[in-house]
């Protein structure tokens, strides 16, 4: 049904979350990030938004992500219907999988990054998800994104992909927050969004705008 990234860059602190689906809007629904905090994915058979929601509050409270898995999951009679990833700043990461989810379905975690996937069309979507961004050069975007891409060309969603989402947060830069919420090409036509914000009145709008670091900027 869904396939979804979360990973931190060491080297600039940047947290960022990418995902894919065969139904809308998948950034509606999947994905949250707070760059003092961390980095939320939540999907599955029945996908929550208030387990979303709960995990962001736990991350903003420090809370350490496996504690919030088991709190989510041990409250949850429909936890077998849910998937659930979740990074901090600290590159710590931690994962649900329920067994009610449509395979093929897993998650994958290690320091400063966490991938999850069920519903996809064979075994070699999640890792491909995950050895194409280790490998890849460029931003932290330029990687979720070509991550993504590739998965997706492996296999991806047992239905195909309709609609894909980025999210990059950081405290030094405003947030990057882009969605394609229906579309037959949605990863590819992310991409392209993507690259938009790079030519110069985009950043010279961006340039102004306050960040963590910088609250009064303008």
């Amino acid at each position: 049904m869904t396939f979804s990234i979360l990973a931190r860059d060491r080297d600039t602190g940047e947290l960022g979350c990418a995902a894919a689906t065969g139904n809308l809007a998948v950034g509606a629904w999947v994905l949250a990030a707070q760059a003092s905090a961390g980095v939320v994915a939540t999907q599955g058979w029945s996908v929550s938004t208030l387990w979303r929601e709960e995990a962001m509050r736990g991350l903003v409270a420090g809370e350490q992500p496996q504690s919030i898995v088991d709190r989510l999951v041990g409250g949850d009679n429909g936890a077998g219907y849910r998937q659930l990833i979740i990074l901090d700043t600290r590159g710590r990461s931690a994962g649900w999988t329920g067994e009610k989810n449509e395979d093929t379905k897993s998650h994958v975690l290690s320091p400063d990054l966490a991938i999850a996937g069920n519903w996809l069309a064979n075994e070699n979507t999640l890792e491909v998800l995950n050895n194409q961004f280790i490998h890849a050069d460029g931003t932290l975007a330029d990687r979720l994104l070509h991550g993504l891409l590739m998965a997706a060309k492996a296999g991806g969603d047992m239905r195909g992909t309709l609609s894909a989402a980025i999210n990059v947060v950081s405290p030094q830069s405003p947030p990057l927050d882009l969605r394609i919420d229906y579309s037959q090409t949605p990863i590819e036509d992310l991409i392209v969004l993507y690259k938009k914000t790079k030519d110069e009145t985009y950043q010279e709008f961006i340039s102004v705008l306050p960040t963590i670091e910088d609250p009064h900027r303008c």
